[in-house]
């Protein structure tokens, strides 16, 4: 298998973290977590973005100089990633030596290559977005994004984003699958066919950012020096043994109200740059919370610290990725969020182990033979193709179908066990109800088995419970591994609930 580096986009100091950067990490971790255990050397990036007008506006609220004020700021971000059980390899700042380095490098090669040229930035520009804007994309004194935009002029550096109409439109249809969902893909060559202007890639009248390599009275504009992190975490400017095996199959997740700056701005520095652009591009949608967007003003924006202390890392985790269809919008509600916990972890997930494995614990806690096969052809062919099923789904970046699929396999078991009516069957003398006992038992075992092996991308902590009450005490287990079977005569522990019903959510 390829090797496959992932990032989330580097989040921005001017706020705490929220429900969407939780979303997003999550997200990442759990692509990344499917992908090493089913084989693949996988590198997750994550990190913060630490320069622009808005960190400096932040700064000066809080008393503070910028520098001192992102030495606090960054601090829950980088917990964030404990805190919804993620584990990235690396966490990157905008502010660090490394970052620098880079930034400034692939700015000089950009130059070198003839792409920048001086001139006078005359236009809209909104702070909240850290962009620059056409009189067209103006509607009522706002950016398409809904940010308020001010009227600028400063002498400034310029990218030839104009020249590169062709070369980018060329990559997209040469790489149909760079941009998922297809619908951003659409959208990303529509903007480029209708042309596309130099960019304005600095700044005269801020001095906190990255100096323009040999001329200090400009910073770089935030976009070109934030966009260099995904190279600058790998080495660059070397291009290394680190560099050349992880950037060509670079994905970014980020979500839609970026999707410009990523697919059209960083793909033309990069050509510029002579570097090939990343693999694929993963972009999501926004949550709302309770069917409104979150707002300080309204005050429903959700922190990851608050929802993990309610409903627990795995519930958040599994909820997140269930409840929104990746790339559209999805809303938070309590309730929803109640009634999934309540139907599909606790009741049908929680009381299938629970059910299952009580159940062959009260006959003695081992495993018996199997003489006579599967009974439930259902559950049969349900195995027997879940790992395609599931690697196709990771592969499509559909982690709520993963998610749909796994709970088709649950309620083939819990449906499985009700017709086997095990009790009747251990009651009898007959031996061929025993042998279906047995034989029932063992694939339904099977089927725990997989569940669980399947779920730990999903809730890594919940997913090792499971393992554990099957007789697997370890690290997290690979799907194709020859480390732990399920054999004939084990003996199983006394199993435990895997959801408390009593807990806030529920």
């Amino acid at each position: 298998m390829h090797p496959f580096y992932i990032t989330t986009p580097i989040y921005y100091l001017n706020g705490a973290p929220h429900l969407g950067h939780a979303y997003t990490t999550i997200f990442t971790d759990t692509i990344t977590r499917f992908w090493r255990l089913a084989g693949r050397p996988t590198y997750f990036l994550t990190g913060t973005d630490e320069h622009g007008q808005k960190i400096v506006e932040a700064a000066t609220k809080a008393g503070l100089k910028p520098q001192d004020f992102v030495d606090q700021a960054y601090q829950p971000f980088y917990d964030m990633n404990a805190e919804v059980g993620a584990q990235p390899n690396d966490f990157i700042r905008t502010t660090e030596a490394r970052h620098k380095r880079g930034a400034e490098a692939l700015w000089k090669k950009i130059d070198q290559n003839g792409w920048i040229e001086k001139g006078v930035y005359a236009g809209w520009y909104a702070v909240r977005d850290e962009a620059f804007y056409k009189e067209a994309d103006i509607k009522d004194g706002k950016a398409p994004t809904g940010a308020p935009v001010a009227w600028v002029e400063e002498p400034c550096y310029f990218f030839k984003l104009s020249a590169f109409r062709d070369k980018l439109l060329d990559f997209y249809r040469q790489h149909p699958d760079f941009i998922v969902p297809k619908t951003r893909y659409n959208e990303t060559i529509s903007w480029v066919e209708q042309g596309l202007q130099d960019l304005a890639i600095s700044r005269s009248t801020l001095r906190w950012g990255i100096p323009v390599p040999g001329d200090e009275t400009h910073v770089m504009y935030v976009w070109i020096d934030a966009l260099s992190n995904y190279i600058n975490a790998l080495g660059y400017p070397e291009k290394n043994q680190k560099f050349e095996s992880w950037w060509p199959h670079a994905r970014h997740v980020i979500g839609k109200d970026i999707l410009r700056f990523h697919a059209i701005y960083w793909p033309a520095f990069l050509m510029a740059a002579d570097i090939p652009p990343p693999r694929q591009l993963y972009i999501h949608g926004w949550w709302t919370v309770e069917g409104e967007k979150m707002s300080k003003s309204v005050g429903n924006v959700l922190s990851p610290t608050d929802l993990v202390a309610l409903f627990g890392i795995d519930p958040l985790r599994y909820f997140l990725l269930r409840q929104m269809p990746f790339g559209d919008d999805g809303n938070f509600s309590e309730a929803t969020f109640a009634e999934r916990f309540r139907s599909d972890l606790a009741n049908d997930l929680g009381n299938l182990f629970q059910r299952v494995l009580a159940f062959i614990q009260k006959r003695g806690g081992t495993i018996s033979p199997n003489p006579q096969g599967p009974v439930s052809e259902d559950i049969d062919t349900w195995r027997q193709h879940l790992w395609s099923q599931l690697e196709g789904f990771m592969t499509s970046v559909e982690p709520h179908r993963y998610l749909t699929h796994i709970w088709e396999g649950v309620a083939l078991g819990n449906r499985f066990f009700d017709a086997l009516e095990p009790w009747k069957l251990a009651k009898s003398d007959a031996p061929e109800d025993l042998r279906r006992l047995n034989s029932g038992l063992v694939q339904m075992l099977a089927l725990l088995y997989d569940l669980a092996l399947y779920l730990q991308p999903v809730m890594p902590e919940a997913a090792k419970t499971m393992l554990a009450q099957l007789g697997y005490d370890g690290p997290p287990l690979p799907f194709h591994n020859e480390t732990f079977r399920l054999t004939e005569g084990a003996s199983l522990p006394k199993p435990w609930p895997l959801f408390q019903k009593d807990r806030n959510a529920a």
